[in-house]
C-alpha cells in the first residue's frame, strides 16, 4: 500500500531489509526491570536461545533492548547498559542470520553495537541525548525515530495534545530534518509513532485509528503495541493476557501500512502478518 512512497531496500549493515512486505521483529530485552519479561534473557545463553527461537517463528529482525523505558523506569549507566547489550549482540551476529536491531539512546551503545554487527538504531529518543546523532550518523546505519515527550521517569505524568496527529507528525518531520542536516540520509529513516509514550489510552487509540495520516511523511512506520498498557486498559487484562488484544492491533496495523511489527509473541503475530498477505496477494 505504501511502498511506492520510499525505495523498498534499505541497506541493514550487512543484510538488506525488504521494505515492499510487512515484517515482524522480535523483542529481546536484556534488562532486569522492563514490563513484561525484565529478567528472563539478562544471560547471554538465554538471549541466544530466544533470538534462535523467534527467527525460527519468522522473524526477520532482533530488537535488543539494554535499558527499560517503562513510565518511571530509572535511566541505566553508558558502561551498564552496554555490559548488558554488547556480548548478546556480538553472539547473535556471530550465530544466526538476521538483522539486529539495538534498542538505544546511548552514543556508546550505538557505535559499539554497530562494530559488533548491528543492523539498526532504534532510539525511543529519536537521537536526542548528547551525542546521539553523531553517533548515528557516524555508523551509517538506519535509524528509527520515534515520538515522546519528557523521559520515561516523566511522560505518563500528564501528557496533553492541542491536536494529536499534527503534533506528533511535526514533532517527526522535525526530527527527520535534524538527521538529514547531520548527514543521515532520508532513506535511512524508519518512523515510530511512539504508542505508550507521552499518551493516555485515549490517546493511543485515537493515533492507532488515524496513523495512516503519518504515510504522508513518506517514509516506512515501525508499530510497537506488544502487550502494552492501553490493551490491558481497554480489555482489562493484565501482561501475560494481552495477547489477542495485541494480534488485533497487529492485523490492523498492518492493514494501514506498517512495515515493522515490534512484538514479544512472535509465532503468533507472523501467522497474522502471512494471513494477511496471503488475502492481499490473491487474485
Amino acid at each position: 500500500m505504501t511502498s511506492a512512497l520510499y525505495p523498498t531496500r534499505l541497506p541493514c549493515g550487512n543484510r538488506v531489509l525488504d521494505l515492499a512486505r510487512t515484517h515482524v521483529m522480535g523483542i529481546l530485552n536484556v534488562t532486569p526491570d522492563s514490563f513484561s519479561d525484565g529478567g528472563r534473557f539478562a544471560q547471554r545463553d538465554a538471549a541466544l536461545r530466544h533470538a534462535e527461537s523467534m527467527i525460527a517463528a519468522g522473524a526477520t529482525l532482533i530488537d535488543v533492548g539494554g535499558e527499560s523505558t517503562r513510565p518511571g523506569a530509572v535511566p541505566v549507566s553508558s558502561d551498564g547498559e552496554l555490559q548488558r547489550v554488547a556480548s548478546i549482540v556480538e553472539a547473535i551476529h556471530r550465530e544466526l542470520d538476521v538483522i539486529i536491531s539495538v534498542d538505544t539512546s546511548t552514543p556508546a551503545v550505538m557505535l559499539e553495537a554497530a562494530r559488533l554487527g548491528a543492523g539498526l538504531i532504534n532510539d525511543v529518543r529519536s537521537l536526542r541525548r548528547e551525542g546521539a546523532l553523531e553517533a548515528a550518523a557516524s555508523t551509517g546505519l538506519p535509524v528509527c525515530l520515534m515520538h515522546m515527550l519528557g523521559e520515561p521517569t516523566d511522560m505518563q505524568l500528564d501528557p496533553h495534545y492541542e491536536d494529536l496527529l499534527t503534533e506528533v507528525g511535526v514533532f517527526l518531520s522535525d526530527r527527520m530534518d535534524e538527521c538529514m542536516a547531520a548527514g543521515i540520509d532520508r532513506d535511512r529513516i524508519i518512523l515510530d509513532p511512539g504508542f505508550g509514550f507521552a499518551k493516555t489510552v485515549d490517546h493511543n487509540l485515537s493515533l492507532f485509528k488515524h496513523m495512516h495520516i503519518l504515510h504522508k511523511l513518506g517514509r516506512p512506520l515501525l508499530v510497537g503495541v506488544s502487550r502494552k498498557s492501553m490493551i490491558g486498559k481497554v480489555l482489562d487484562r493484565p501482561v501475560n493476557e494481552r495477547l489477542y488484544g495485541g494480534l488485533a492491533l497487529a492485523a490492523m496495523a498492518m492493514i494501514q501500512g506498517a512495515r515493522i511489527l515490534r512484538v514479544h509473541d512472535v509465532p503468533e503475530t507472523v501467522d497474522v502478518v502471512r494471513m494477511i498477505a496471503a488475502v492481499e496477494s490473491a487474485k
